[in-house]
């Protein structure tokens, strides 16, 4: 089958003048350039696609997000619109309400954000009582890095005011000392086991349900960042029944049995099978600034003097996964939203690739980089560190990092420009399902770098729409080792394609936001339609 797309704005993210024609045969780009000349390239029975005026450009990738999850996520109650504890009460009663949820059942929650509720503060088991003692209940926050339960969570999970705080984590108290059901980190483990001992759900819903906002968005290479035994299982299961829709690329969570993991699944590393390939590995080494769980080199402001959030692990645990990773020729992906946790990366990777003298090029990866300092991304270049910047935080979370770090580390929030001046390639993500895979959002927040109340925030971290564009197709392609196969429009790529309503180059900055997805075609199959606006016809 051949498809020649023709008459609209067609970005190659190559060098070179803007081509008239893409033709695509057995999806792969076969021919990029003239009218004329695609003639002497199709054949008499190619399908002519006008675009009408419409924007071409290679399909998003996605660098980070966590695309299992967000099929989870799909069947919770969810509370992103809440602004209230009172909110947050009746969703969930009536979520209760809509699945005849009984004692022996769960309810999960999702995406309340303590930063724009009206109290402030957590929900917890004072106010998640109010909903059931009876029904086990968790909330999960936006960031996916605290949580909130109620009492009948508690006492299931055994946390008593006798239960110490865990590495890497908090266990909220009351005056009196007794568990409040707010958990922090590695404190929401036991809950979650409870929670999950208990979830029924409908695995071939779910691993369509997952992929849904991917695909609608344009994106068509997707990240599952720590994957658990449980997750691969399905995601295998998934590739196995032909369930995959869009390339996914796994990376499991080291020290939840990670390394065993990718070595009991060998035949995923590599290369796709239907549509799923293991990447690598995958380390967590704090939490979310917004959160103020982010490890720190000062102090917060507005809260208890000196704090400085806290790491996950110890160094040496940190050098020791590393030195692991080094050693099996594995890329390492390392959240590091707080520059305390982005220097401890360094310091292993750096004292790792020395013991090793690494020359092999494993394109190292540090996730987020909210707070990572200008020298820290130097060091990144030396090592060919990926910065793979949750940039979307200028926007959500812009007039809280303000409130939490002060002008001048707030308006440093994901240094794209630094990152770029100083040699660092760069992508971008929305770390899904804390943020829908919106990568034009993404493109917009780098360009204008406008939070929710309109301050600008970091006007010299401004970048050019070119610049936002390469983060989200051909950079994130790089991180996989993919820029000869995705990324851009190019003789022998894979036809990867999306199709907007408009092309980013050619509006305003503040309306990049509002283009929309029309097309996403993967492997030269269109696999959603917003609306039929392209129109084949005879080639003749």
């Amino acid at each position: 089958m051949e498809t020649l797309y023709h008459n609209g704005a067609i970005i190659t993210m190559e060098d070179g003048p803007e081509p008239e024609v893409v033709l695509v045969k057995d999806g792969v780009i076969r021919f990029v350039g003239s009218f004329d000349e695609a003639r002497d390239h199709a054949g008499p029975q190619a399908a002519l696609v006008d675009l009408q005026g419409k924007c071409l450009m290679p399909g998003f990738i996605d660098p980070h997000s966590h695309i299992f999850m967000n099929g989870q996520m799909s069947v919770c109650a969810w509370l992103t619109d809440c602004t209230s504890y009172d909110d947050i009460i009746q969703t969930l009663r009536k979520y209760i309400e809509e699945k005849s949820i009984g004692p022996e059942g769960i309810v999960m929650g999702w995406g309340y954000d303590h930063n724009f509720l009206k109290e402030g503060g957590h929900p917890d088991k004072r106010i998640l009582d109010q909903v059931s003692t009876e029904i086990p209940i968790m909330i999960l926050h936006i960031s996916a890095h605290l949580a909130c339960v109620n009492s009948r969570v508690l006492e299931l999970a055994g946390i008593t005011a006798e239960t110490p705080d865990p590495p890497g984590g908090v266990i909220g108290r009351l005056a009196d000392g007794e568990p409040s059901g707010y958990l922090e980190e590695a404190g929401m483990v036991p809950a979650q086991g409870i929670i999950q001992g208990r979830m029924q759900l409908d695995i071939r819903s779910l691993l369509t349900e997952m992929q849904r906002s991917f695909i609608e968005n344009g994106v068509t290479t997707a990240q599952d960042g720590a994957t658990t035994a449980g997750d691969l299982k399905a995601l295998r299961l998934a590739a196995e029944q032909d369930l995959l829709t869009i390339d996914v690329v796994a990376y499991p969570l080291m020290p939840s049995n990670g390394v065993e993991l990718l070595h009991q699944n060998q035949d995923l590393c590599g290369g796709y099978r239907n549509h799923l390939k293991i990447g690598g590995y995958k380390l967590v080494l704090d939490g979310s600034p917004q959160g103020r769980s982010a490890w720190m080199s000062k102090p917060y402001l507005n809260g208890e003097p000196r704090y400085c959030g806290y790491p996950w692990m110890e160094d040496k645990q940190v050098e020791a996964f590393v030195r692991t990773a080094v050693e099996e020729g594995q890329q390492l992906l390392a959240h590091c939203n707080g520059d305390a946790a982005s220097e401890q990366y360094l310091n292993a990777y750096e004292k790792v690739q020395k013991e090793q003298n690494c020359g092999k090029d494993l394109r190292p990866v540090m996730i987020h980089c909210q707070t990572v300092r200008n020298d820290q991304l130097e060091r990144m270049a030396d090592l060919n560190m990926i910065a793979s910047i949750f940039v979307g935080h200028v926007y959500y979370w812009g007039d809280v990092h303000l409130k939490n770090f002060g002008p001048e580390r707030g308006h440093r929030i994901s240094p794209v420009k630094d990152a770029i001046q100083r040699g660092v390639k760069v992508d971008f993500h929305q770390d899904t399902p804390v943020t829908q895979p919106d990568m034009l959002h993404s493109v917009w927040c780098a360009v204008n770098r406008t939070s929710r109340s309109g301050a600008v925030i970091g006007e010299d971290q401004r970048i050019s729409v070119y610049e936002a564009l390469k983060a989200v197709t051909i950079h994130a392609a790089y991180q996989y080792f993919e820029e000869d196969s995705k990324g851009s429009i190019r003789e022998g790529k894979r036809a990867d394609l999306v199709v907007l309503s408009h092309s980013p180059l050619k509006v305003g900055p503040h309306e990049i936001k509002d283009i929309k997805v029309l097309q996403t075609i993967k492997d030269g199959m269109i696999v959603y339609r917003a609306e039929k606006t392209c129109e084949r016809e005879d080639w003749a």
